[in-house]
């Protein structure tokens, strides 16, 4: 598995004015010592302590009095805590910082757990993502901070308080610029969204990949539709033929989805077939599709460490990209109150 970095501006400080503070829970521990590094400030200190009851705590032990602060916590389950462990200790610690005296508490959350509830399909069925919002805003959350919500709108309209979704286009359009990456300069490229739902994110990537290298850049659809547990549809709409067919998705599970994708841009003819992720779950079944000749390669953000992958998984078909470039840029220009326009998923 190779990683690849993004270019995002360097050497850009945060702006001068209240104190920052940037915690990172110790589940994202990793991810928030790579964000506080593309930021350029440290990681302030906390406690968290297990109880033998299983109940647990945590503290700031840095002062967050009158200060704007992030918590980073990713909120994907396993190994060694579930999501909802992982959700019930960053409410709790949001709690904490607001008795502290925090000016301003922001969740930084590179996977938003449940997000992909977020209307009924059957009489009775729980809308996950309003009770998910509901929750955060009850310990004080100022806002919320997430990496390419499986649905933006139902994500904005579910929380009362101010949230902002981010799209991972301008990291994938950074790595599809990196040398090396294995798919000539002059290929023509069609991106491909691998089912209605996900039209709009793949014309994110699109029109900014085609705005970043100056070529244009075609666009597909696969269809898709569930069937017996499985996934069928074989219309293709696109011009993918002789071309790079490119497909963007949120997220990847069992990869059944990618593959179905995957192998009708292949017989509408495309050349090769490269797969943009943003998180990669990796559920039982993904290192199969992943292995499958009709993928040529696949890019995944650090959002969910792949720790379901074992030793057999085709390692050396994934490339791993660094999210923390664009977690930090956003609370840079939070913090200066500059516009995230570029960086949203609009």
């Amino acid at each position: 598995m190779r990683r690849t970095m993004t270019a995002f501006p360097a050497g850009r400080r945060v702006a001068a004015g209240r104190s920052l503070r940037l915690f990172a829970l110790r589940a994202s521990d990793d991810l928030g010592q790579k964000i506080a590094d593309a930021l350029g400030e440290p990681l302030a200190s906390h406690e968290e302590r297990e109880f033998e009851d299983g109940e647990h705590k945590a503290r700031p032990l840095d002062t967050v009095r009158g200060t704007d602060v992030y918590v980073v916590q990713s909120l994907h389950g396993g190994p060694l805590e579930s999501a909802n462990d992982k959700l019930c200790r960053l409410l709790f610690f949001i709690g904490a910082l607001r008795d502290a005296g925090a000016h301003r508490v922001t969740a930084l959350i590179p996977y938003l757990c449940y997000a992909r509830k977020d209307r009924r399909t059957r009489p009775g069925d729980p809308v996950t993502t309003r009770y998910i919002a509901s929750l955060f805003e009850a310990v004080g959350t100022d806002a919320i901070v997430t990496l390419e919500v499986h649905n933006s709108a139902a994500f904005e309209n579910a929380f009362r308080c101010p949230t902002v979704a981010l799209t991972s286009a301008p990291l994938f359009v950074d790595y599809w610029q990196t040398p090396g990456r294995q798919v000539p300069a002059d290929d023509e490229v069609c991106v491909v969204a691998p089912d209605s739902g996900g039209v709009k994110r793949a014309e994110l990537f699109r029109e900014a990949l085609q705005a970043a290298t100056g070529r244009p850049v075609a666009k597909g659809l696969a269809d898709k539709h569930r069937s017996s547990g499985g996934i069928g549809g074989d219309f293709f709409a696109g011009d993918v033929a002789g071309r790079t067919a490119v497909i963007v998705d949120d997220l990847l599970a069992t990869g059944a989805t990618l593959l179905h994708a995957a192998r009708c841009a292949r017989q509408a003819g495309a050349r090769r077939v490269i797969a943009l992720v943003t998180h990669g779950l990796f559920t039982p079944g993904a290192a199969e599709a992943i292995a499958d000749p009709a993928i040529d390669r696949l890019a995944v953000t650090d959002t969910v460490p792949p720790f379901r992958l074992g030793d057999d998984a085709p390692h050396g078909k994934i490339d791993t990209v660094d999210a923390a470039p664009l977690f930090a840029e956003a609370v840079r220009r939070l913090h200066g109150n500059e516009t995230l326009g570029d960086l949203l998923a609009l």
